[in-house]
């Protein structure tokens, strides 16, 4: 595919402006006539963008989802989710049959409870009428990451914990943390696909574009951090703690500290946009690596409780280099 860029010649009138010739398919794609205004906006690298849109709130993206031919509840999930993330407005949901099945409506509603911002404001037996009611600028990126790291970091020390203790109950609860990571993760998506087509936006909230998409890379790597808390939690269900060496334990906490402490440095490196930071915390991982490696499994300890346990120091392995990647984008951005 090849772009072809067009040149206008600049002209001058009255002696003091000039004007330049828009062309005539941008135009009436917009439908902009004589005397409209449109936004011109001066960009950092000296490029000028010229919008038909001159407030955000002007520009409504709607997504239609015809659901006769989906029978399958997850399915409708994900389109939903998707439609959700890629900034669509607007959702609708309609049905040519005389009204919706039951797992139609109770999967709009489970989207619409775990979602940020998405609300029904219209509803029939054919039709479901989704809009988003979030202002972007309510939610910022920083208020929602810090959120995020805050979220992850008490998930791993009770998932931890609750191994320490053999505490089932709070594993649970780690396991049920999860939606509030995803659905906060879901929102940095939401907002880094919004700006990226929106650049008044963008300006408005006070960021570049190489600032969202940064986001939405810090945003992805601590949804996955949650998830190794929740499959810490998941192996703590299953293992018998009573029967776990104790010097094993130790190994474990230790480990764990470490790749909290990780988590919590790239934090620190993010707020005071300290370079040297984010560099010492990559160099680090690879002290957790050297401590997971040289943990030692007992022979008294049943085969399923060696393989949990596996699954264990992998998880807390994975999360201290994901807060490593975190760092790494720090510095690049900051760059």
């Amino acid at each position: 595919m090849t772009f072809n860029i067009e040149t206008r010649r600049v002209q001058q009138t009255g002696g003091s402006s000039f004007i330049v010739s828009l062309p005539k398919e941008w135009i009436e794609k917009h439908g902009i006539e004589p005397k409209d205004t449109i936004g011109i906006l001066s960009q950092p690298d000296g490029n000028l963008l010229i919008t038909p849109y001159i407030s955000s709130q002007d520009y409504i993206k709607e997504k239609v989802f015809d659901v006769d031919e989906i029978n399958n509840s997850d399915f409708l999930f994900r389109l939903l989710i998707g439609a959700y993330i890629m900034g669509y407005t607007i959702i609708k949901i309609k049905t040519s049959h005389e009204k919706f099945a039951s797992f139609i409506r109770e999967t709009v509603e489970g989207f619409i409870n775990i979602a940020i911002g998405p609300e029904i404001i219209e509803e029939t037996n054919q039709f479901i009428l989704i809009k988003d009611l979030l202002n972007p600028k309510e939610m910022p990126f920083e208020k929602t990451i810090k959120r995020m790291y805050i979220l992850v970091q008490g998930m791993h020390e009770d998932a931890v914990r609750a191994l320490e203790e053999g505490n089932k109950k709070l594993a649970e609860k780690v396991i049920n943390r999860d939606d509030q990571v995803d659905k906060l993760n879901w929102l940095v998506e939401r907002q880094s696909h919004i700006v990226l087509r929106d650049i008044i936006l963008c300006q408005k909230m006070g960021i570049t574009l190489e600032d969202a998409s940064n986001f939405q890379f810090i945003s992805k790597f601590l949804e996955r951090i949650g998830d190794h808390a929740v499959k810490i939690a998941r192996s703590v269900l299953k293992i018998d703690y009573q029967k776990i060496n104790k010097k094993l334990f130790e190994s474990i906490t230790k480990a764990s500290k470490m790749s909290l402490e990780l988590l919590n440095i790239s934090l620190d490196a993010w707020l005071q946009k300290d370079l040297i930071l984010a560099n010492e915390n990559i160099e680090s991982i690879s002290k957790l690596i050297e401590i997971c490696e040289q943990i030692q499994f007992h022979t008294e300890n049943s085969a399923e409780s060696v393989v949990e346990i596996g699954y264990i120091i992998e998880s807390i392995r994975r999360a201290g280099e994901y807060s490593s990647d975190i760092s790494e984008i720090i510095i690049n951005n900051l760059i």
